[in-house]
């Protein structure tokens, strides 16, 4: 148990008081944004060798109408989204303990994405982010909603196409909102901006590239340090960016290849560098440096390692991930060196690390925990949990939920 968790609640009911929003408890294990507190994929808990039924229990299975949203967990909340009747997007609040519902908020917003991606589904898809008593969720029509988290009260609430003129994204709104401070910082409208998580208010805008068919992000930013210099890491359709969280300047830029601008995995920071693998094109390294105040970007190596949708975890230096043919892969980040490849899973997983094991949840509703190995692939457990399942996996340390296409299932270890 962290003894610490008692002064960090108070703490953040504090500051969330003096905002004007009511607070709720939250536990250092917490799932609060897209691929975990740390936006890693990494979970700073232990999970037990099996995920037999008799040791992971399916606690309840909650209906839902279709999301790829992937769930948030603060205390006993768990927040997940929905669309409606093709018409409305709707966020639940549901108590873990009980399965009750606690709030449900609504608005306009649906839309049909082309028909050549219509498989994928004409449905929410970013993740929300939790901050100090408030939910940042995206609409599919490139819409940002802030919500108070005890109630569902909408504080402010962003049309992006509205306020910019810019066309609703091609493919909706895909990329997961980022926190950090007193900011939220969002690729939507045509580019990327910081807006005051208070308000709303844009503060700075940068990467520009128009909206629609070609400014459609799938990608989701991230922070980092790198050559020194705290920045945000922002792929885009065709570019790897280096964004001054100050200015909205751009530090460095790198072009991608990008099959139809298809770049959708999250960047993965290691060390002083970035790892990127890119859809039907090649994985590959590049370092970052300063000189006299300028920042440079150079590959440092590449690997014909093609990923599709699955932003890797990385234990020890190396990236564990899915590859477009369909294959887990591990790699040497020092390198570039592939330690291993598997035979065929599913089209695409979800994955969590948490000390030396990976859980994985492919869109089949496959559940497969393995080690963390980089010399071999080494499956522990594996059991079929759901049915259509390409939104992110979320964990605390006594739960797991999966959020199928139509439900939600909350597991519980025992």
């Amino acid at each position: 148990m962290n003894r610490n968790l008692p002064v960090l609640a108070i703490t953040i009911f504090l500051l969330a008081s003096q905002a004007g929003i009511a607070q709720l408890e939250i536990n250092a294990d917490d799932w609060t944004q897209w691929r975990g507190q740390n936006r890693d994929g990494i979970a700073n808990i232990e999970w037990p060798d099996t995920l037999s039924t008799e040791k992971l229990i399916e606690e309840r299975t909650i209906a839902l109408q279709p999301s790829y949203s992937g769930p948030i967990v603060v205390g006993d909340r768990v927040f997940v989204t929905e669309t409606a009747d093709k018409s409305h997007e709707v966020v639940k609040a549901i108590r873990i303990s009980d399965g009750s519902e606690i709030w449900s908020t609504k608005w306009e917003g649906a839309m049909k994405v082309p028909f050549f991606a219509r498989a994928n589904g004409s449905w929410i898809r970013a993740t929300p982010a939790w901050d100090n008593g408030r939910l940042f969720v995206a609409g599919i029509r490139d819409m940002l909603v802030c919500l108070d988290g005890e109630n569902g009260d909408v504080i402010w609430k962003r049309d992006f196409p509205a306020d910019s003129g810019t066309a609703v994204p091609t493919f909706g709104y895909v990329s997961s909102p980022l926190i950090d401070g007193d900011f939220v910082y969002v690729q939507a409208g045509g580019c990327f901006q910081k807006l005051n998580k208070l308000t709303g208010e844009t503060v700075w805008k940068s990467l520009d590239d128009g909206g629609g068919m070609n400014g459609s992000a799938f990608s989701s930013p991230c922070i980092a340090t790198l050559a020194g210099k705290r920045q945000a890491v922002v792929l885009t359709r065709t570019t790897l960016n280096g964004v001054d969280l100050e200015t909205g300047a751009k530090f460095w830029s790198q072009e991608i290849p990008a099959f139809r601008g298809m770049n959708i995995v999250t960047p993965t920071v290691f060390g002083n560098g970035i790892f990127l693998s890119t859809y039907r094109h090649t994985s590959q390294f590049f370092e970052v440096t300063e000189s006299g105040g300028s920042f440079a970007i150079t590959e440092k190596w590449k690997s014909p390692q093609a990923s599709y949708m699955t932003t890797p975890v990385v234990v020890d230096g190396y990236a564990y991930m899915r590859l477009q043919n369909q294959r887990f892969c591990c790699m040497d980040l020092k390198t570039g060196e592939t330690k291993w490849r598997t035979k065929p899973y599913g089209k695409y997983a979800s994955l969590i690390a948490a000390g030396d094991k990976i859980m994985a949840l492919d869109e089949r509703g496959d559940l497969i925990l393995f080690k963390a190995n980089p010399e071999k692939f080494e499956v522990v457990d594996q059991r079929k949990v759901a049915d259509d399942s390409w939104a992110h996996l979320a964990t605390t340390a006594e739960h797991v939920f999966v959020r199928d296409l139509q439900a939600l299932k909350i597991l519980k270890w025992k």
